[in-house]
């Protein structure tokens, strides 16, 4: 990322876009993953970084609500949203690497969600590890194991999935942006803007100095109070 990427972003800003309404008075959760969890340093200030996962699980918190999912397993959703690209080894397609995430998440999941100050049922652990694990293979594509694993899992993968779609406005091609065809669960207009407005402020904090988490939090007070600079964040985690 960089500045003339983000420029070209925002002004790329579909005219489409419906307003964003004032947002319900709740909690949304936003996990960000520690960088010693990714492959290397580079890969946590990448494109599928730090702050894209942070995003998604925020995104995934979202959805959840919308949804009307709560407690453990919305808190699961999160915690995947925050590991899903975890063990990418580069910004490109890097098959498989939502299995690997979710071996690594498998063996850590303890040390995970302890950083994150949960704790999770094993069934909740087993819904975000499929979760991972299916999140970047194609529905149609899906082998019969992967099948079977997804119907344990349906809601919590259908959800991360769509999060993680809603932040490809971070990709420099309009072509690569968000495609609801794709999803197997609703999406409410207004989130396309929202997910829009958090990739673009994010990125810039980041840019302009601010670390990962202080670039997130920056994001969310000025998209969470109607895009308006200056405030205070709205607490988040």
């Amino acid at each position: 990322m960089d500045h003339g990427t983000v420029e070209w972003i925002t002004e790329h800003r579909p005219a489409t876009f419906p307003a964003i309404p004032p947002l319900p008075q709740y909690q949304p959760m936003m996990l960000a993953p520690d960088a010693s969890w990714f492959t290397c340093v580079e890969q946590s200030d990448s494109l599928h970084g730090v702050r894209h996962c942070a995003r998604v699980s925020l995104l995934a918190s979202v959805l959840a609500h919308e949804q009307g999912l709560y407690g453990d397993t919305a808190a699961a959703l999160c915690v995947a949203a925050a590991v899903h690209d975890c063990r990418r080894r580069d910004d490109r397609t890097d098959a498989g690497h939502g299995r690997r995430a979710a071996r690594w998440f498998a063996k850590n999941a303890a040390s995970v969600c302890a950083c994150f100050g949960l704790r999770l049922s094993a069934d909740c652990l087993v819904q975000a590890t499929t979760a991972v694990a299916l999140h970047d293979v194609p529905y149609e594509e899906f082998t019969p194991a992967q099948v079977r694993a997804y119907r344990r899992a349906e809601q919590v993968t259908d959800l991360l999935k769509a999060a993680d779609c809603l932040d490809r406005y971070r990709l420099p091609a309009v072509r690569w942006w968000p495609d609801p065809s794709r999803l197997r669960t609703p999406v409410p207009d207004w989130l396309y803007p929202f997910a829009f407005d958090l990739v673009v402020r994010s990125e810039r904090a980041r840019l302009d100095g601010a670390g990962h988490e202080a670039a997130l939090i920056h994001a969310c007070s000025i998209v969470f109070q109607g895009g308006q600079e200056g405030h205070d964040a709205k607490p988040v985690g």
